[in-house]
């Protein structure tokens, strides 16, 4: 009976000793394919150079490095509404290899061409696409048009509206966001806040007040240039947070609260893994340069609107120069 108990023992033992084996052989694994230059083999291409349409989403391109662009954009779609501007956009070169960011603001109201509409602004081009072919083809036309704006392909695309920025903040615990210079809340989706000052300095800031900050323009001296500045402290101040080392272990469960406050992208779980896991402790003193696209004010016609509105008119050759680095 003694020898069969042991035997049993033994066979139980070495049956745990399977599983954690297969356990550590499976997260090994994973943990391989979430290497950037393993993940990253090969990536989508949404908006391609030199393209009039957008390319399927579910094409891809293979790279020998992990360098691609993503997309930021900001929607101000509303709670309950089916359509939204392109309110703002930001466009990330991401080297990987070298744990570099190259990333620059286009300004909303750039004057662009859409194809079978005429000029417009390039806010306008996710509306109207919205309206008449739905979400989908919506962020792949602005994402399609930005690319043509800029001349360089976009693989990811990340959209997001104030709610879920307010949202991604609060499952950070908040972040501290450098406000450069003073901001006066003219247009606040809170109404608590109308009116309200905030003098330059380094702030905590929850969601709600960030989401505030971000979307004033109107008392800026520099109008949307300045907003463009607040969006940048306040996507350092995230990114900061949420790979910062303390942090870095909880990644996979914040990805997984990713849906609460994304609209759309064509990133999968495990890109978003990659990227965060990637770009641990980062510095944006170190690793990030950030651009702005200037240009001039006009009051031009739009074709969509049958009216003149205000645009900007962006030189090219400023913009190849800017886009030479993606």
């Amino acid at each position: 009976m003694k020898k069969k108990g042991t035997r049993k023992w033994k066979v139980i033992g070495f049956s745990i000793l399977g599983i954690f084996v297969l356990g550590m052989a499976a997260f090994g694994y994973e943990y391989y394919q979430l290497q950037p230059k393993n993940h990253f083999s090969s990536v989508p291409v949404v908006g391609a150079k030199g393209s009039s349409n957008s390319t399927s989403a579910d094409e891809k391109v293979e790279v020998k490095t992990p360098v691609f662009n993503v997309l930021l954009i900001g929607s101000d779609q509303r709670k309950g509404d089916k359509l939204g501007h392109t309110d703002s956009m930001v466009l990330v070169h991401v080297d990987l290899n070298n744990h570099k960011y190259q990333a620059v603001s286009i300004p909303r109201d750039t004057r662009v061409h859409l194809d079978g509409y005429g000029y417009t602004k390039l806010t306008s081009v996710q509306y109207i696409k919205q309206a008449t072919d739905g979400s989908k083809k919506g962020i792949e036309a602005a994402v399609t048009a930005i690319s043509e704006f800029m001349g360089v392909p976009i693989n990811y695309y990340v959209e997001t509206d104030y709610w879920g920025l307010q949202a991604m903040v609060d499952s950070l615990g908040g972040i501290k966001m450098d406000v450069p210079f003073d901001v006066k809340l003219t247009h606040p989706w809170y109404a608590e806040n109308k009116n309200k000052l905030i003098s330059k300095g380094t702030y905590s800031f929850d969601g709600k007040m960030v989401t505030e900050v971000v979307h004033e323009r109107y008392s800026l001296k520099n109008g949307e240039y300045g907003r463009q500045q607040l969006q940048e402290e306040a996507l350092k101040g995230i990114a900061k947070k949420a790979l910062s080392p303390s942090n870095i272990t909880k990644l996979p469960a914040l990805v997984k609260t990713i849906p609460d406050f994304v609209v759309a992208t064509n990133m999968s779980t495990s890109d978003m893994l990659s990227l965060g896991l990637s770009a641990k402790n980062f510095d944006p003193k170190t690793q990030l340069v950030y651009q702005q696209i200037r240009g001039e004010g006009k009051k031009l016609y739009d074709d969509i609107l049958k009216a003149n509105n205000y645009q900007i008119v962006i030189n090219q050759e400023q913009v190849k120069d800017i886009a030479v680095n993606f």
